[in-house]
């Protein structure tokens, strides 16, 4: 796989996984008939967190990974950030849903060394490149 292959495949995988948090949003809103916003319910208050927090972390994930691989990093720099953020992403949503107790905070922790382990690997290369 080329570095940017490498990079479509997990920007796949967070295609893939962006719908399926809609989905669950969605299964509770029809559920419990909540036309627009939360309705003061907990578990749709937790459903729309887990996709709102997504859609605000997926995007810096990703350009970090285009920008490694612009920058020529290792295939095995891009696949453990590209893995460890989806991973993360996954448990998180799991430990929203309460399905997993410390999902929320792992896939939080994973998230946050991506981002500081994506910008330390890029500022290195910037300046050693």
């Amino acid at each position: 796989m080329t570095l940017f292959q490498i990079v479509a495949f997990y920007i796949a995988l967070n295609l893939i996984l962006a719908p399926l948090l809609m989905f669950r949003v969605g299964q509770v809103r029809i559920g419990k008939k909540i036309n627009l916003g939360d309705g003061g319910d907990d578990l749709m208050l937790s459903r729309i967190r887990a996709h709102g927090n997504f859609t605000e972390n997926a995007p810096l994930a990703l350009i970090g990974l285009i920008g490694l691989a612009m920058l020529s990093a290792s295939p095995l720099v891009l696949h453990i950030f590209g893995a460890a953020f989806f991973i993360g992403r996954i448990l998180h949503a799991m430990g929203m849903a309460g399905s997993f107790g410390q999902g929320r905070l792992v896939g939080t922790l994973l998230t946050l060394v991506t981002f500081l382990g994506q910008a330390g690997c890029i500022l290195f290369l910037v300046f050693t490149g």
